[in-house]
């Protein structure tokens, strides 16, 4: 058996284990893995049948263990439905597979998987499956002997869910035939836990709608990725598409058709479906901005609606903020939270009150305030927060809002309440000195829409403004620039105990159902990542090398694209079927370019691609480590 450095800073992986196992060692022995091998649970046999039962299935449940000895039942089935008829040939990555994958003599050969052991040394609470931060112990333990014999060793459910996730990707499907699997590198050794226990997708459901199977294809990618939480952005100005039973004309007339909305059914669904993956999904009902669309079915509870000057009152059209000081707004608010927020609380611990991009010359078209000053302003805002802060306590809900909320307005926050930035590294430090809990996600690195150009259209006397009509977050953060971001960058060890991880965020101007996967994955597996085992390399301190990252993205890729996920490639298969160093660059030679010889070591970004020198200052106030990145 050898020791695997996998954090080598020039070396690639032996083996492409995404995202990287904190401790990880194995050999080169084959073990051929079929069907009809036996997985037992804390001494017990699980079914592991693949006849389609207990895989999308959610039955009821009067304990807390009956629910855990389900959902890892459940994910034994799919363990063996992704490695068995899910996997790929990885002709791509070996330009000589014969070199790479064994002689096929699966039929007689007595090297195989005998016997696949998990088990979980504590009992789940009903916090492990809807944890606040720190609550869920994720770690696990795998181990696969030279005789086969598989044990997974965790604390709770999770953990079994990430071992298993990280189990599908020691194996392969042979050239010769798709019913000859194997790995070649037992005897295996992990010893696995996350960094951060918040790492999150949101996704912006209200600006484009996606159908309930791209929202469930998406948390199997994030389950694979050992994301914990999908954050919905469920509403905004543009269209209100949850269901809300006790006010039906919102539900009739907020989303952009009867067929675009989800439904009480449809949000069951969706979060039992992330519980049995270990991905929590909460919710977020952003508000007062980003409210217009309730003036579909309430226009008098909503100031300056979808003026023609909608630049002055709004980031985005139509414009239209929830009013401060009309009785009727807490009023509907009431009833509203009052029928949504028991339908989340069996599956999280967290609502998202929303609280960006507030407009304050909004108001001066409110007739009861007329006013854009902030001092009038924050006191009735502050009443507005703290009557919906209560209404989510009272369903034993913690809630998140956006950076503004204490930053812009200095509201005053109970203590609890975790605050998400999305600007700039000096939100995360203001934050963190205010004492709260932090969700970080920069957008000049983890803003997955952003490089896809402006979505409005120009007048003629607009146009020269505005050409050649990049959007506000231009360039794209490709997967590169995103792995290069360390959400603990500039922070003590005592503030950086405030920051419970991160989310990569999608809006949804230009994003639908047809290109989701495509700008989703694999970028935003790049923080995912990150998220789970630091952006540092602890031999060195710096940022872990693409080099490294890269043939495991890659095959990562491969691994999304046989289980149904459009990714994007990461490289071309010249790259791929080399090695980390065949396609790289580790310095800026001379030459025809006219390039100074300096090493690359870039530090940050501008909206025109690589800045000239070794060290950049990073864009929007980020702060990226020095190293080849």
């Amino acid at each position: 058996m050898k020791l695997l450095n996998i954090l080598a800073l020039l070396v690639p992986a032996v083996v492409a284990i995404w995202p990287q196992p904190m401790n990880y060692t194995n050999g080169t022995t084959v073990l051929w893995f079929n069907r009809d091998t036996v997985v037992t649970f804390n001494g017990t046999n699980v079914n592991t049948t693949l006849d389609g039962t207990g895989i999308n299935n959610f039955p009821g449940f009067v304990s807390v263990q009956e629910l855990a000895l389900s959902i890892i039942s459940s994910a034994v089935k799919r363990t063996f439905n992704t490695i068995f008829t899910e996997n790929f040939v990885p002709l791509d990555f070996h330009a000589n597979i014969g070199l790479f994958e064994p002689f096929n003599n699966e039929s007689t050969s007595t090297n195989k998987i005998q016997q696949i052991d998990i088990s979980t040394s504590s009992l789940d609470t009903d916090k492990v499956f809807k944890p606040l931060d720190g609550e869920a112990d994720e770690s696990y333990k795998l181990n696969v002997t030279i005789d086969g014999h598989v044990t997974i060793t965790a604390v709770s459910t999770i953990g079994v869910l990430r071992a298993l996730d990280t189990f599908t990707q020691l194996f392969y499907t042979h050239s010769t035939s798709s019913s000859a699997i194997y790995t070649n590198l037992a005897p295996v050794g992990i010893v696995d836990k996350p960094m951060f226990s918040h790492r999150g997708l949101n996704l912006d459901v209200a600006r484009s709608w996606f159908p309930v199977s791209d929202i469930l294809r998406t948390i199997d990618a994030l389950a694979w990725n050992k994301f914990s939480r999908l954050h919905i952005h469920a509403t905004d100005s543009q269209s209100w598409p949850v269901q809300i039973l006790e006010l039906n004309q919102l539900t009739g007339l907020g989303p952009y058709d009867p067929n675009k909305i989800y439904t009480n059914a449809d949000l069951k669904l969706i979060q039992q479906y992330g519980q049995y993956r270990g991905v929590e999904i909460y919710l977020e009902v952003d508000m007062p901005g980003h409210t217009a669309s309730i003036a579909k079915a309430y226009p008098g509870l909503i100031a300056c609606y979808n003026q023609p000057d909608w630049q002055n009152y709004a980031s985005e059209p139509p414009s239209g903020q929830l009013k401060l000081n009309d009785t009727g707004v807490p009023f509907i608010l009431q009833v509203m939270f009052n029928d949504l927020l028991p339908q989340l609380w069996t599956y999280s611990s967290y609502f998202h009150m929303g609280g960006d991009e507030i407009n304050a010359n909004c108001y001066m078209l409110d007739s009861e305030i007329k006013s854009n000053d902030t001092s009038v302003l924050r006191p009735l805002l502050q009443n507005f927060f703290d009557h919906n802060l209560n209404l989510v306590q009272n369903k034993q809900l913690t809630p998140i809002v956006w950076e503004e909320m204490l930053i812009d307005w200095n509201l005053r926050l109970p203590s609890n309440v975790v605050v998400q930035t999305w600007r700039n590294d000096s939100s995360v430090k203001s934050v963190v000195s205010a004492g709260h809990k932090v969700i970080v996600g920069n957008f000049n690195y983890w803003y997955l829409d952003c490089g896809k150009g402006q979505w409005l259209n120009f007048d003629a006397n607009a146009v020269a403004a505005y050409w050649p009509f990049n959007d506000y977050c231009s360039p794209t953060k490709n997967w590169r620039l995103m792995y290069s971001y360390d959400p603990l960058q500039g922070l003590t060890d005592q503030e950086s105990n405030l920051v419970i991880g991160g989310e990569v965020s999608l809006w949804s101007e230009l994003t639908d159902s047809q290109n989701l996967d495509t700008t989703l994955w694999p970028r935003a597996s790049a923080a995912g990542e990150i998220l789970w085992s630091g952006a540092k390399d602890p031999a060195t301190g710096q940022n872990r090398t693409t080099i490294n990252a890269g043939p495991r993205l890659a095959e990562l890729r491969s691994r999304l694209i046989a289980r149904g996920v459009r990714a994007e490639p990461v490289q071309m298969i010249f790259c791929t079927q080399g090695n980390g160093t065949t396609c790289s660059l580790h310095s800026l030679g001379g030459g025809g370019s006219g390039t100074s010889n300096q090493t690359f070591a870039v530090q940050g970004v501008n909206g025109n691609g690589l800045s000239g020198g070794g060290a950049v200052p990073a864009a929007g106030g980020g702060a990226v480590a020095g190293g080849i990145v």
